[in-house]
């Protein structure tokens, strides 16, 4: 009789802006079990340019993206096949709320991470709080930055670990001032480039409203269970 694979563990790095550090958590996160005898994979991770995160990629297995062909151009994406395939015991898996590129299977990242958690496979991710289904409207209206893509409160509230990752209002402007976040030369793109000016002062005003609601995480579900 086939027995049916022990659901993964999710962690989900939960970030209060654009830019408040959750993708060097993650990889910081992937390189500590490393170090410690995990076998650890980087299933999706954009580093948008970014030194910084572009280095701390170094030394961690990276998974080739699987790409899709449009006119005149190719573009990738997570390969969720190829990651089943090589069954790590950890996956990194940045921006839980990306939209996928059409012909590459599920609509959302979200749901092959419900995939690799079914597999067996712990998974390591990270979200903003404005991308969240129920804050998606409320983060818009203090910072001015709509959410464009969410992730059902459901996947997030499941998690067996969430870690709010902060950041002052001083030092995202610090961070957007020295081109850490879109580095010259490149592409601004993402939710980050649309940041108005004032954004970074009111998200902290509405700082402790967004965030209470996921501070004290629900259980985590019964491991036969899938998250949603």
């Amino acid at each position: 009789m086939r027995l049916r694979a022990i659901r993964g563990r999710l962690r989900v790095y939960l970030g209060v802006a654009p830019g408040a550090g959750a993708t060097c958590a993650l990889l910081g996160e992937g390189h500590r079990r490393a170090e410690q005898g995990a076998d650890v994979v980087v299933a999706g991770v954009q580093t948008g340019g970014r030194p910084v995160t572009a280095g701390m990629l170094e030394g961690l297995e990276i998974i080739p993206p699987a790409t899709a062909a449009f006119p005149g151009a190719a573009a990738g994406d997570m390969d969720l096949g190829a990651v089943l395939a090589r069954r790590p015991q950890v996956a990194l898996v940045d921006e839980l709320a990306h939209s996928n590129l059409s012909g590459l299977g599920y609509a959302s990242r979200w749901q092959d991470v419900a995939e690799l958690l079914a597999a067996g496979i712990d998974v390591i991710t990270t979200v903003s709080i404005g991308h969240l289904d129920s804050l998606a409207d409320i983060a818009e209206k203090i910072t001015g930055v709509p959410a464009g893509k969410t992730v059902p409160d459901p996947v997030v509230r499941a998690a067996d670990e969430i870690e709010l990752v902060d950041v002052t209002p001083e030092a995202l402007r610090d961070r957007i001032a020295r081109g850490h976040l879109y580095p010259p030369g490149t592409r601004r793109s993402g939710p980050v480039r649309r940041v108005p000016r004032r954004a970074p002062g009111r998200a902290a005003r509405a700082r402790p409203a967004l965030a209470g609601r996921f501070a004290d995480p629900e259980p985590p579900a019964a491991p036969s269970r899938r998250p949603y």
